[in-house]
């Protein structure tokens, strides 16, 4: 009863889909705590990090990613926007990594964590922030109530 129950089976192979490893975006968000799912010290993780930038990082990198639309199941907003899980093939079929600079998923969850800042979408979106912090604190200096005689 017990194997009809699980997927696994030891006919596949690390090249099957199957046997890839997960990864959601809230395994490396700041934002979260390890009780809300992330998995790696928030010195390693990204603000609010999205599964398009998570699989352009991994392409970069030269690994096999796949994207699914699925939930995490810690995840307490339904919103489109968190949906998404990314499967890499950490593993060619002999066993090997097939990155060896990543071979591990902590190594893959920190190298993450540490590109995502540095792509050009990150950091024209931080550019835009600042200048619209910037931009109303500056447009009202010397509003206000004029000196009172």
């Amino acid at each position: 009863m017990a194997a009809m129950l699980s997927s696994w089976s030891p006919d596949k192979t690390h090249s099957d889909k199957e046997r890839w490893i997960c990864i959601y975006p809230a395994y490396i968000n700041s934002k979260k705590t390890i009780a809300e799912g992330r998995r790696v010290c928030k010195e390693n993780c990204v603000e609010n990090p999205t599964h398009q930038e998570i699989r352009d990082v991994l392409l970069a990198a030269g690994l096999k990613v796949g994207v699914e639309n699925k939930l995490y199941p810690r995840e307490r907003s339904k919103e489109p926007l968190q949906r998404g899980r990314i499967r890499v093939q950490l593993k060619n079929d002999d066993g090997t990594p097939a990155n060896s600079e990543y071979p591990t998923r902590d190594s893959l969850l920190v190298h993450l964590g540490t590109t995502i800042p540095r792509l050009k979408s990150r950091q024209h979106r931080n550019n835009e922030q600042q200048t619209q912090q910037a931009g109303p604190q500056a447009s009202t200096k010397g509003k206000g109530k004029k000196g009172r005689r």
